[in-house]
Order: structure tokens, then C-alpha cells, then sequence
């Protein structure tokens, strides 16, 4: 996807802070922080939203939540908690049309979030 800010930043167009990186997944600081930790988790192939979850490409899903489990503990926010949010489409908050999970801790998170 040739405009799209996520596949720009995986492809390195555009710099960020890579806190992990494998051949299916990145993890960089978000550029606008909610929360002392705000870490953005994305697979690299191009996923739109949740929407577009299927069988040929789940597995890495699972991979980004077990990613995000130990980021969470290599920024020792798994003891007093975190918050994954996934906004799918416009309604549900989606900026960015490239599917992305937002790791926030650091500090109390309330509910509801907006």
C-alpha cells in the first residue's frame, strides 16, 4: 500500500522508534502518547482492520498479543496493569486504515474511554 503511514514506516520511509521487531511484526512508540507507555503493535503484511481478519492471516494476531505481553513486561507496566485498544473503522476510532493495537500503561487508565 503505497500511502499508507504504517506500510511507510515498516518499509523505514519513515523513521520511528522500534522497541521489537520481527520478520511478521513492529512495535514503535506512538508519536502522539496517551500514556507514559503508548507503543503501537502492527503486523507488517498491509491489514486493513479487523474486518479484514481471516484465515490466511489470524496467526499473526496471536503473535502481536503475545508480542504485547512481553513488551509489557520489559516496560514493567504488567504488574500494575495495561489497556489493548483496536478501533475498527471510522465509528470506532480507526485513523490509520492499516490494522494496529495500542499497548498504554504507565498509569491509571479510566473507563469509559471516550
Amino acid at each position: 500500500m503505497g500511502d499508507c503511514l504504517f506500510c511507510k514506516i515498516v518499509d523505514g520511509e519513515i523513521p520511528s522508534e522500534i522497541l521489537y521487531e520481527d520478520e511478521r511484526v513492529l512495535a514503535f512508540k506512538d508519536v502522539n502518547p496517551q500514556a507514559p507507555v503508548h507503543i503501537l503493535v502492527i503486523p507488517k503484511e498491509h491489514i486493513e482492520s479487523m474486518n479484514d481478519i481471516d484465515e490466511s492471516n489470524s496467526h499473526v494476531i496471536g503473535d502481536i498479543f503475545a508480542i504485547m505481553r512481553g513488551l509489557a513486561e520489559e516496560l514493567g507496566i504488567e504488574k500494575d496493569g495495561y489497556r489493548v485498544v483496536n478501533n475498527c473503522g471510522r465509528f470506532g476510532g480507526q485513523s490509520v486504515s492499516h490494522i494496529h493495537f495500542h499497548l498504554l500503561g504507565g498509569r491509571q487508565l479510566s473507563w469509559p474511554p471516550g
